[in-house]
């Protein structure tokens, strides 16, 4: 499997962060990093999918095993898929723990709203990718795995991801401090969640995964457009 990322220029880890509170300055995260890692896992998971039932087949519709009489159901997923599903299902959990935040620290009603709409998009979308992995028989990452380790990679190695020491900075924070450090940490969490979906898009055979990734690209890319215009008020 061909994996291709785009490359981001770089930015100043993390975050724009310090003890003292969020610069404005862009940082550096070593997305090249980042995505090379996430790229390897997929290329793994192709071949543990190959050696365990490369004879599988391949489909456009979810089939959960109630209609199975109870049976495991045939894989109707490639490896690309559930690389995106594994790798999003924490991605999304993340972008919901820093809007929540958002509700008792922002002072910006702008801030706060769209803090909301990103929670009330992702939520159902964990919901559906987790729905996917089990069908598949496949692991959905457990809440508890966010920031450390699943299914056989870390936070480092999917592009956007805050490290555990981005978002102890980010509690530390509030009124417009808050503001401009959460707008700056989720507009690189969202650039990283599109390159994710353009991967999924590229290399994805699942119709659903592939819409998913489609508008997860689209509704991102205009919210970070939003992000980086409140940025320059």
């Amino acid at each position: 499997m061909n994996s291709t990322y785009t490359t981001l220029p770089a930015r100043r880890s993390p975050y724009g962060l310090s003890p003292g509170g969020p610069s404005l300055g862009r940082a550096s995260v070593g997305r090249g990093v980042r995505a090379a890692a996430f790229t390897a896992f997929a290329a793994l998971a192709a071949l543990a999918l190959t050696a365990c039932g490369g004879g599988q087949e391949s489909g456009g519709e979810d089939h959960g095993a109630a209609h199975h009489g109870g049976k495991k159901p045939a894989k109707s997923a490639g490896a690309a898929d559930v690389a995106f599903a594994q790798g999003m299902i924490p991605h999304h959990r993340q972008a919901l723990e820093m809007s929540e935040l958002a509700a008792s620290r922002a002072e910006s009603a702008r801030v706060k709203s769209l803090s909301e709409r990103i929670a009330k998009a992702q939520k159902p979308e964990i919901d559906r990718m987790s729905g996917w992995l089990k069908a598949w028989g496949e692991k959905v990452p457990a809440a508890g795995e966010d920031h450390s380790q699943h299914g056989g990679h870390s936070e480092h190695s999917m592009p956007g991801m805050m490290t555990s020491e981005d978002m102890t900075q980010l509690k530390k924070t509030s009124g417009e401090k808050f503001d401009r450090a959460f707008l700056r940490m989720m507009t690189a969490h969202h650039e990283g969640a599109v390159t994710m979906a353009r991967t999924e898009e590229s290399d994805g055979s699942y119709a659903p995964a592939k819409d998913m990734a489609r508008e997860i690209r689209r509704a991102q890319t205009r919210e970070i457009a939003e992000m980086r215009g409140l940025l320059k008020k």
